[in-house]
């Protein structure tokens, strides 16, 4: 059976922060910020943690990164 490959977008996108959680940056950042309050601005600038319930897929994606 093949290796699995790590999913090449995906690997830019994530971190996997000391204690295996996966960490994410939010989606709505790219434009139209001026629209956006500046209390949305700053909590979309942090990054999220995946939810749990994606987390097994996500894993499958990026096996062989640690």
């Amino acid at each position: 059976m093949p290796k699995a490959k790590t999913h090449s977008g995906l690997k830019k996108r994530i971190k996997i922060t000391g204690t295996g959680k996966i960490k994410r940056g939010h989606a709505y950042t790219g434009h139209l910020k001026v629209n956006k309050t500046h209390k949305e601005n700053k909590q979309l600038a942090k990054a999220g943690l995946v939810d749990k319930t994606d987390e097994k897929r996500i894993r499958q994606l990026i096996a062989n990164l640690k």
